[in-house]
C-alpha cells in the first residue's frame, strides 16, 4: 500500500514538474522559440543593378552579397509603386495601397496633410506583430504621413528613431566629414554644369534646386526632436543594433528603413577613399553612400551572429523602388526605366530573404513575388492567423522558398499610379505610360521571358493576349479606391 501511495505521489510530482517546465517555457526567456525575430531592411532608391549579387562588381557590397548567399534572392521581386511613399504603404499593409486611396507620393509640406497616411482601420505590419507579442521598432525613414495621427508610435511601433518625411541630410550643415553634391538651378556667375570648392559640389544636371529636406522634418527619438551629428546611415545602424541587444530575449520586429541611397548626395570621406577606381565625383559619392549602407547591413548581421540569433531571425532586404539614374547615377540594368516609371526598372528591385534552416541558402527564386508578400510571410513565420480577416493581397512565400510547394504563386500583379498603369501575368506584362489617353492603343505588351529590357512592344502581333490582360487590369482596377490626395 505504501508503495502504491509513493508511486502515486511520484506520478503527481512528475506531472507537477512537467507542468512547471511548460509554464516556465511559456513565461521564461525561451518561450518564444517558435516565433522568429523579423528584421526588415528597406533601402531607398536602390537600383536593380547596383549590388554585387545582382551582377555589379564596381561597388563592393560584401555584406548584402553574403545575405544573398545565405538566403534566397528573388530575381523577379517587385514593389507596388515606383516611388517611396505609396510603395511603403503597400509593403506595410500587405494590401495594394490603391485599395485605400494611397496612390501618390507626398513630398515637402504635403507630408503633414491629414489625408496622408494609412487609414486607422487597416493594420500595419508593426500593429499585427505587436499584437502577437513582438517588440517593434522603426529606425530610419517613415514617409507614411507627417501628421500627428500617423506618427509611427501611433501605428504599432514601440520605438522610433528617424524622420517622418521623404528625405533628410546625412549630416547637418556645414557638412563636416562628408563630400556633398547638391542640385542647383544655376551655378555661381550663372554658369551651367558643375562647380566644386573643397568637399562641396554643385550641379545643374537636374535643372532644379536641392529640396529643403530638413525643413519641418527634424530627426526624432520617439516623439522628441534631437540633434545628432553622426553620419545618418551610421546612426541608424547603431540604433538598430541597440534595439536588437535590448530585446534579445523576446521576439522583435525591427524595420531598418535607411534613407540611403536617396538624395541628397552626401558620403563619408573616409569611405570615398575606399573607391579610388571610380573617377567621376558624382558616381563616387553615390557609391560611397551604398558602401555605408552595406556596412550598416553588416553591423546588423554581425550583431545577430554575436547574440546567436541568426537561426531564429527572418531577415528581408529590398529597395522601395528602382533607382533614379539621372539624379543618382543609379543602375537598373538590365531593366528599362527607373524611379517613377512602371517599366521593370521602376518596380523590380533587389529582394533577398534569409531564414536559416527554413529557407534555402544560395538559391534564386525566379517567379514573380511582390512586397505585398512580406506581411503574410512574416505572419506565417510568427504563427499569426489573421490573413482572411485582413483581406491581404500578398501570399505567404515560405512554402515556395522551403520547397514544400512547387511552382509559383498564382496571381496577377497590378499597378496604378495616376495615368501610369501596368499588370504582369506570368511571362506577359502590359504597360501604360503617363500622359496618354486611356485607349487600347496606349497600352504596350511585353514578353518578359524573351525581352526583359522591354524593348519590343508586341501588342500588335498578340492582340488576344493584350485584350485578355487589359480585361484583368480593368477588373482589378474596379476594386480600387479614388486617390485620397495627390
Amino acid at each position: 500500500m505504501m508503495t502504491k501511495i509513493c508511486r502515486h505521489s511520484a506520478s503527481r510530482t512528475v506531472t507537477a514538474i512537467c507542468l512547471l517546465v511548460v509554464a516556465n517555457r511559456m513565461t521564461g526567456p525561451h518561450c518564444f522559440a517558435r516565433q522568429p525575430n523579423i528584421v526588415l531592411i528597406i533601402a531607398d532608391d536602390l537600383g536593380y543593378g547596383e549590388l554585387g549579387c545582382q551582377g555589379n562588381d564596381e561597388i563592393p557590397t560584401p555584406n548584402i552579397d553574403r545575405l544573398a548567399a545565405q538566403g534566397t534572392r528573388m530575381t523577379s521581386g517587385y514593389v507596388t509603386a515606383s516611388f517611396c511613399s505609396a510603395s511603403r504603404a503597400g509593403l506595410m499593409t500587405g494590401r495594394y495601397q490603391t485599395r485605400f486611396g494611397y496612390e501618390f507620393n507626398p513630398i515637402g509640406e504635403r507630408n503633414v496633410d491629414p489625408r496622408v497616411g494609412i487609414p486607422k482601420d487597416i493594420p500595419t505590419m508593426a500593429e499585427v506583430l505587436r499584437d502577437a507579442g513582438y517588440a517593434t521598432a522603426l529606425v530610419g525613414k517613415w514617409h507614411l504621413g507627417g501628421h500627428a495621427s500617423q506618427h509611427p508610435l501611433r501605428r504599432g511601433f514601440d520605438e522610433f528613431f528617424g524622420f517622418l518625411h521623404e528625405g533628410h541630410y546625412y549630416v547637418p550643415s556645414p557638412y563636416d566629414g562628408v563630400a556633398t553634391m547638391l542640385r542647383r538651378r544655376a551655378l555661381p556667375g550663372g554658369a551651367r554644369g558643375r562647380w566644386q570648392h573643397g568637399d562641396l559640389v554643385l550641379s545643374t544636371h537636374m535643372n532644379h534646386n536641392e529640396p529643403p529636406y530638413d525643413a519641418d522634418n527634424p530627426l526624432l527619438r520617439n516623439g522628441q526632436p534631437i540633434v545628432d551629428t553622426r553620419y545618418l546611415t551610421r546612426a541608424f545602424a547603431a540604433e538598430a543594433v541597440g534595439f536588437i541587444r535590448r530585446h534579445r530575449d523576446r521576439p522583435f520586429f525591427l524595420c531598418l528603413a535607411t534613407n540611403a541611397v536617396h538624395s541628397p548626395l552626401q558620403a563619408e570621406k573616409n569611405v570615398m577613399e575606399r573607391l579610388p577606381h571610380i573617377a567621376d565625383i558624382h558616381r563616387r559619392i553615390f557609391a560611397a553612400m551604398l558602401v555605408s549602407l552595406d556596412d550598416a547591413v553588416g553591423e546588423v548581421e554581425m550583431t545577430l551572429s554575436q547574440l546567436e540569433l541568426q537561426r531564429d531571425t527572418l531577415v528581408i532586404f529590398l529597395s522601395d523602388n528602382g533607382g533614379p539614374t539621372k539624379e543618382l547615377t543609379s543602375s537598373n540594368l538590365p531593366l528599362r526605366g527607373g524611379k517613377g516609371s512602371l517599366y521593370e526598372g521602376g518596380t523590380r528591385v533587389p529582394f533577398i530573404v534569409k531564414w536559416p534552416e527554413h529557407i534555402a541558402a544560395g538559391k534564386t527564386f525566379d517567379s514573380p513575388v511582390i512586397s505585398l508578400d512580406i506581411l503574410p510571410t512574416a505572419m506565417a513565420a510568427a504563427g499569426i492567423d489573421r490573413k482572411d480577416r485582413m483581406k491581404l493581397d500578398g501570399v505567404n512565400l515560405l512554402p515556395f522558398l522551403n520547397g514544400r510547394s512547387t511552382g509559383e504563386p498564382k496571381r496577377d500583379l497590378f499597378w496604378r499610379m495616376g495615368r501610369r498603369a501596368a499588370l504582369r501575368s506570368g511571362r506577359w506584362k502590359i504597360v501604360r505610360s503617363s500622359g496618354r489617353r486611356s485607349t487600347r492603343s496606349s497600352w504596350q505588351l511585353y514578353d518578359l521571358s524573351r525581352d526583359l529590357s522591354e524593348r519590343h512592344d508586341v501588342a500588335s502581333s498578340h492582340p488576344e493576349i493584350l485584350s485578355q490582360l487589359l480585361r484583368r487590369w480593368e477588373r482589378l482596377n474596379a476594386e480600387m479606391a479614388e486617390p485620397l490626395f495627390e
